[in-house]
């Protein structure tokens, strides 16, 4: 039996090798989930819950596992001068790079203060929000050295910045949970200095203000194409997780008209997403984690089950810009956080616990 297994993770280990996945390394491999690609096209793991996302689904194009072999991925950003994804391995405390071009998954950078969400500016140049120890914004300029853009705010420290976007006026909007100092597992716990969890914006000049301050723990971000609304997830919806939309003023920064967009009533796990060119919402999707009220019986013991089944919720949910479900991509893995790259920018990249995994589609990331 012995054999059996070491000559089985043998060649699963070689087949990873002979993809690039096997170059993470050291220790992480405990976490390498294997992956077989759905053989008929089209892909059933694309499920179509309204006729109208059918135009966005490629008929031959099926979901693939481009790394593997990782802790808790996360905040996912492409860099299409050099065509790869950069991401985040939060507890493993390291960026990731995966290069198109060679398929292969390597460490871009170690000791990033458990970084969680990752974005591109507008010049190119990566953004960084540093989630624990440090607790702030940072940007890699093109020498490679290391901008604080904030740390904190009205002389207390940031609680644990987590998504971040930009946008087209160059300024900086990011949000401010408390994920990063609540344990050990993504960061250090420490004690929160803000009374609020904000959601901030870093003018061009570099003026740090709080534009939300009334959500509990707001997670993911994101602009609609034309910039005049704001979407952002509340991690601590009223019941359940919520994506709230706000109009965006003619100055580009006040915020008016807080609506409910998205309710996660079938205890989905809203955390990070992506909008397409038509205003279309992609976002990471899985159980939260809520339990029963009672316990159900399972091999003589009373265990209080999951409210919602993570294999019936693992994946990502679309959305119309109106809040109406239109597809449901099935995934192995809970997905936290995406992102649309690859030269047409049709890609689209889930960062998927301990994986990423891509699928072409006929959508387009909005920025």
């Amino acid at each position: 039996m012995f054999e059996q297994h070491t000559a089985r993770r043998r060649g699963f280990l070689k087949t990873l090798a002979g993809t690039g996945l096997a170059t993470l390394g050291g220790g992480a491999l405990a976490q390498a989930i294997p992956f077989t690609p759905n053989a008929r096209y089209p892909d059933p793991a694309v499920q179509i819950l309204d006729p109208s996302f059918a135009k966005y689904r490629i008929y031959s194009s099926s979901v693939e596992q481009v790394a593997t072999g990782l802790r808790w991925a996360e905040g996912p950003a492409y860099f299409p001068e050099g065509g790869y994804l950069l991401f985040s391995d939060i507890p493993n405390n390291r960026i990731m790079k995966f290069d198109e071009k060679t398929g292969t998954t390597t460490v871009f950078r170690n000791n990033v203060n458990y970084t969680n969400g990752n974005a591109r500016d507008r010049q190119g140049r990566l953004l960084s929000c540093e989630h624990s120890v440090t607790r702030r914004v940072v940007r890699t300029e093109k020498n490679g050295k290391l901008s604080v853009l904030a740390d904190s705010f009205e002389g207390k420290k940031l609680n644990a910045p987590n998504d971040i976007v930009v946008k087209s006026d160059d300024s900086i909007w990011f949000t401010d949970p408390l994920f990063g100092i609540n344990g050990e597992w993504e960061g250090f716990k420490a004690q929160r200095e803000q009374a609020n969890t904000n959601v901030f914006r870093i003018g061009p000049d570099g003026r740090l203000t709080a534009v939300i301050t009334d959500l509990v723990n707001p997670n993911g971000l994101a602009f609609s194409p034309d910039e005049k609304k704001l979407y952002v997830v509340e991690w601590k919806g009223s019941p359940n997780r919520s994506i709230w939309s706000y109009d965006v003023g003619a100055d580009g920064v006040s915020l008016s008209n807080k609506t409910k967009l998205i309710d996660a009533a079938d205890q989905g796990a809203l955390d990070g997403f992506k909008v397409d060119r038509d205003g279309n919402l992609w976002c990471g999707w899985g159980s939260n984690g809520a339990l029963d009220a009672e316990p159900t019986d399972a091999g003589g013991r009373k265990v209080y089950q999951l409210k919602g089944r993570s294999e019936d919720l693992d994946g990502v949910m679309v959305f119309s810009p109106q809040g109406k479900p239109l597809a449901f991509i099935r995934l192995p893995e809970r997905c936290a956080n995406l992102a649309f790259g690859g030269p047409k920018n049709n890609r689209l990249y889930m960062a998927s616990c301990h994986s990423v995994y891509a699928l072409y589609v006929e959508a387009h990331g909005a920025v």
